[in-house]
């Protein structure tokens, strides 16, 4: 894999969202539809993209700790940040019995880290630290931000394909053109919305391994993840929105394969496993396999 393919990736998936933006905003209203689809859009996941370390603790029942309490776990946190230069961040512990962790932060002064207690019971601390490492290259690679970004013009589609089907036009062509975009544009803007979020899942499993120097141990917990959270239900109030910034969905029962893997927050583990078994060989001098930004 060549160096920062995943982020090029990314990227080209927004700029195709981008484009289908354009071209459905232009198509209905010119520049007065580009303005009102992404003004409506902004507006929404703005509050999203500052609100969601709150919305996303309080989902959780998850509580600030202290060192005192938990001194394995901080100083593991420590470790990680001040190995990959961040700030220190909060760290939570969520009430979930479900074994998982997540973070969230506008930038590393904003983040957050947190881990059920679920996943403290489970995890060895090898384990652990490959998952928080993983949690934390989220927040050092802007993913908050670039997730919002992908939500954002996701949301802006939607908003502009409904403005079309119900002001696309009197005539018989204008309305079948409004009926289908009204269809198919909420649903392409899904799909690549949910593929920029398994890009950055694969890129945090990339990042947090070399934070790490722990591949093998990324891939342990996540085998041990892939069991536990179809075994453990999340809590009831966890909305689909947050399932993105878990290291394993926590609503996986849900799940499936095949065509349905195009709505999901997150690649398949086994996929996510082969890619961690290919920099465990890069570290330690075998197949060659680029580091991500």
């Amino acid at each position: 894999m060549t160096p920062g393919i995943n982020r090029i990736k990314t990227w080209i998936l927004i700029a195709a969202m981008g484009g289908a933006f354009v071209l459905i905003g232009g198509w209905l209203g010119g520049t007065t539809g580009l303005i009102w689809g992404l003004a409506f859009a902004v507006v929404f996941n703005g509050a999203a993209y500052w609100f969601s370390g709150s919305i996303a603790v309080r989902s959780t029942r998850s509580k600030p700790v202290t060192e005192q309490e938990y001194p394995e776990l901080y100083g593991i946190v420590r470790e990680l940040a001040a190995e990959d230069g961040m700030p220190m961040p909060e760290v939570y512990v969520s009430e979930m019995q479900q074994p998982n962790a997540f973070a969230t932060g506008r930038n590393p002064k904003n983040a957050k880290v947190a881990v059920t207690k679920g996943i403290l019971a489970i995890l060895d601390e090898r384990e652990l630290r490959a998952v928080l490492a993983h949690e934390m290259s989220h927040v050092k690679n802007r993913d908050i931000l670039v997730s919002s970004i992908a939500a954002t013009m996701g949301a802006a589609i939607t908003f502009l394909a409904r403005m079309a089907f119900w002001f696309g036009g009197d005539d018989n062509r204008n309305g079948i053109v409004a009926l289908v975009a009204w269809i198919l544009a909420p649903i392409a803007a899904a799909v690549i919305q949910m593929a920029v979020s398994r890009s950055r899942e694969y890129q945090a499993d990339e990042s947090g391994a070399y934070l790490s120097k722990d591949p093998d141990a990324l891939a342990s917990a996540l085998r041990k993840l892939e069991v536990a959270t179809k075994q453990v239900p999340a809590p009831q109030n966890l909305s689909p929105a947050e399932a993105h910034l878990f290291v394993m969905n926590p609503l996986a029962g849900m799940r499936g394969r095949g065509f349905s893997n195009l709505f999901s927050t997150h690649p398949p583990t086994e996929q996510r496993i082969e890619r961690l078994e290919q920099i465990s060989l890069q570290l330690r001098g075998g197949t060659p396999f680029g580091r991500g930004a």
